[in-house]
């Protein structure tokens, strides 16, 4: 059948040689009729975005983890395209956030197959859109850290390694502002779109992906008790209570810091502060199986303290 340029599948597999060929034939015996395009280095997801953009793609298809989402919303530079998630290879927070299944191709097929569009909110990092999380400071020096050699060895326990080092560093004091609200401090943040963090962990507990708001979580402290004591309350769901904690909802904030401190967005390094972030309401169009949590949770102004 000839393959349509109208819609297009990006593939980035975790896995390389016989087993991404596999998982390339499995996902063009799902989209007849699709072009699929397979990205073999980091960054080339976002060209092949921008050139099935060129080509005229009315959906495109991010095949991979939340890393190769944000690469291909980066390259779709604001077209009115339909994106579709078709996790595969590491863990997918974003595909989690709109329930679709994981684990299982064909099922998450199925969702690109019906077609059902959802309008959800695009969160930007000066001028740069991830779709879930940004982090700065704790997370993202973990993430900027943790070489290739080390996940590749390690695994996920890699990251956790690497944070035994940098919470045992001073760490810096990041300023959180935004127009309205008084000027906060902290030693990391934490911005969601959506309510999970690092896998289906509710870390944003008010979170909506249609709600306008990004929700922040200010931690003040950054030592090994203390972040031993975040994860603990974070597995509980009591971390907003905790005294050096602050659960705020904005629209946009902007974080400054007189130290070189690094910025996550979506699990990769993406640049140092200053960072302004903001919020453009309903702006990405997802398809998403019918009934995924879409409600607006409320509409605020300013800044809110979330219990």
């Amino acid at each position: 059948m000839e393959r349509s340029n109208k819609l297009q599948v990006i593939l980035n597999p975790a896995a390389r040689g016989d087993r991404a060929g596999r998982l390339q034939e499995r996902i063009e015996g799902l989209a007849t009729g699709w072009t699929v395009k397979v990205s073999s280095e980091a960054g080339e997801a976002r060209y092949l975005a921008a050139e099935a953009v060129r080509e005229g793609a009315e959906t495109i298809v991010a095949a991979g983890g939340d890393g190769t989402v944000n690469e291909v919303l980066n390259g779709l530079a604001g077209a009115d395209v339909r994106l579709g998630i078709l996790p595969v290879g590491t863990m997918n927070v974003f595909a989690a956030e709109l329930g679709i299944p994981q684990g299982n191709v064909e099922k998450a097929w199925r969702v690109i197959d019906q077609g059902l569009e959802v309008k959800v909110d695009c969160p930007m990092a000066n001028e740069a859109c991830f779709v879930q999380l940004a982090g700065v400071g704790l997370d993202a020096e973990v993430v900027r850290r943790t070489s290739l050699e080390s996940k590749k060895a390690w695994g996920p326990l890699s990251y956790l390694l690497t944070l035994v080092h940098v919470a045992a560093a001073s760490p810096p004091r990041v300023r959180i502002s935004c127009e309205g609200g008084a000027e906060r401090e902290g030693s990391f943040v934490l911005i969601g779109n959506g309510r999970f963090y690092g896998g289906p962990f509710p870390v944003f507990k008010r979170a909506s992906l249609t709600d306008g708001l990004l929700d922040v979580l200010i931690f003040q402290n950054q030592s090994h008790w203390d972040v031993v004591r975040y994860f603990q309350a974070i597995a509980f769901g009591t971390h907003p209570e905790l005294p050096d904690v602050e659960y705020l909802q904005t629209p946009s904030l902007r974080v400054t810091s007189d130290c070189e401190v690094p910025v996550e967005l979506d699990g990769e390094v993406a640049g140092v502060l200053p960072c302004h972030f903001r919020m453009a309401p309903r702006r990405l169009r997802v398809l998403s199986p019918l009934g995924a949590p879409f409600e607006p949770v409320g509409s605020h102004n300013g800044w809110n303290r979330s219990v």
